[in-house]
């Protein structure tokens, strides 16, 4: 089996107007889309982060991939890191730089283990280990927003049949109550058993009355968390953080830089949690070393694919460390490949971040992914269990050319709304 064609197609879905500590979610968000096609007439597909430095990056690797056996990914990925390797590889037409060498493997190697997976007639996960268990728990994914559901045209633009089952897709929440509502809403559509909170938007103290306000709302059993993004200083995040204390199941990312994660870390009673201040192995020795985290929130896309997030979460074994999994805005691909590697990882025991609930499109056939009371459940079908509607494809590729966007810029798309807003630091 060998790889013959390698597609890469840039996307645009719509993105309602979500607020980070970065600033706004522009109406659409960007990913990119990754076939390869085998000899013996096979596709295997992936999905990662979007705009053309990406895309860039995955047709500078063209000429390695194509010609290449999916089974050989060892060498691929030494060599994309700027490795030397003797033999064959002196041979491949490879002088480049990448923006991120980690993600551009991460997303060919998981084509290749769908194609793989297909090959063999097995599930992805399969590859992995195997099946640990059977279905896998996501978190409702909370954000203060603004009013509307993305798209060029507003709400118009959005799926009409989404927008009135999800009425949090469009609604704005801007304060502790409205939040409270989305969060209501959103576990009523899709059964999420545990619930995070992107801070970073309002002031610290109306943040932690949201906390608050989702505690009375749900109840001491169900797990609450809160994001705000490394945008607190060191004293806001040990004060709220105290505030917090035996209401959050973690505390992710409340301030910048491994030394100050590991500062506040002594000072509240809560574990640290973190897809900021370590996402490569080469962070992880001084993460070690100052013990800036406890919980370690993974992601494929970053750490350089699937098989490399298995040995990190062998590595948060060995520490002691929890561990969970970190999203941005995807479709289906990607949370099909974020369960298969769930699935796979015993002691990934905290349920895993989506933004899926905010997406309206998808590129899969037969639709969007269904989750049950919470939960997705693990393909049975080879590979990843699903293939791409050439349609839909199409179509949301003529949306990355009609928005016009090279890169996502939430400070930009904030100052439309507030000229001169800055991100700041509480």
């Amino acid at each position: 089996m060998r790889i013959e064609q390698m597609r890469v197609t840039p996307i645009a879905l719509i993105d309602p107007p979500l607020r980070s500590a970065f600033g706004l979610h522009a109406p659409y968000a960007l990913r990119t889309i990754v076939e390869l096609t085998t000899d013996d007439g096979r596709t295997g597909i992936s999905e990662t982060h979007g705009g053309e430095a990406v895309v860039r990056d995955l047709e500078a690797v063209r000429p390695l991939v194509v010609g290449m056996d999916p089974y050989q990914l060892s060498r691929l990925e030494y060599t994309l890191e700027g490795g030397s390797l003797s033999g064959d590889a002196e041979s491949l037409p490879w002088e480049g730089k990448l923006g991120s060498a980690a993600r551009t493997f991460g997303a060919i190697e998981v084509a290749c283990f769908d194609l793989i997976g297909q090959a063999v007639g097995r599930p992805l996960c399969d590859l992995l280990g195997g099946r640990f268990r059977s279905e896998v728990p996501f978190s409702a994914y909370l954000f203060y927003k603004h009013q509307g559901a993305g798209g060029e045209d507003g709400l118009e633009t959005a799926s009409r049949a989404a927008r009135d089952r999800d009425d949090f897709l469009v609604r704005p929440a801007l304060s502790a109550e409205l939040l409270t509502a989305q969060a209501v809403d959103m576990c009523a559509a899709y059964g999420f058993k545990s619930v995070k909170l992107k801070a970073g938007v309002l002031p610290p103290d109306e943040e932690v009355r949201t906390i608050f306000a989702l505690r009375e709302a749900f109840g001491p059993d169900t797990p609450l968390r809160i994001d705000p993004n490394a945008c607190w200083t060191a004293q806001t995040a040990i004060e709220q953080g105290r505030k917090m204390a035996g209401v959050l199941e973690y505390y992710e990312d409340p301030v910048k830089g491994k030394q100050t994660m590991a500062d506040v870390a002594l000072q509240v009673p809560m574990p640290l949690a973190t897809n900021m201040c370590c996402v490569s192995f080469a962070d992880m020795p001084e993460t070690i070393r100052l013990n800036s985290i406890q919980i370690l929130l993974s992601d494929h896309h970053i750490w350089g694919g699937l098989l490399n997030s298995v040995k990190v979460a062998r590595m948060c074994q060995a520490l002691g460390w929890g561990l969970s999994m970190h999203s941005n805005s995807h479709l289906g691909i990607s949370l099909l490949a974020m369960t298969h590697l769930a699935a796979a990882i015993p002691n990934l025991t905290y349920a895993c971040d989506t933004h899926y609930p905010w997406q309206v499109e998808e590129v899969l056939k037969g639709g969007k992914l269904q989750f049950k009371d919470g939960s997705l459940p693990v393909p049975t079908a080879p590979g990843l269990g699903a293939s791409i509607d050439p349609d839909r494809l199409a179509e949301l590729h003529e949306n990355y050319l009609r928005a016009d966007l090279a890169f996502r810029d939430d400070i930009k798309e904030m100052q439309k709304i507030e000229p001169g807003w800055k991100p700041r630091i509480w």
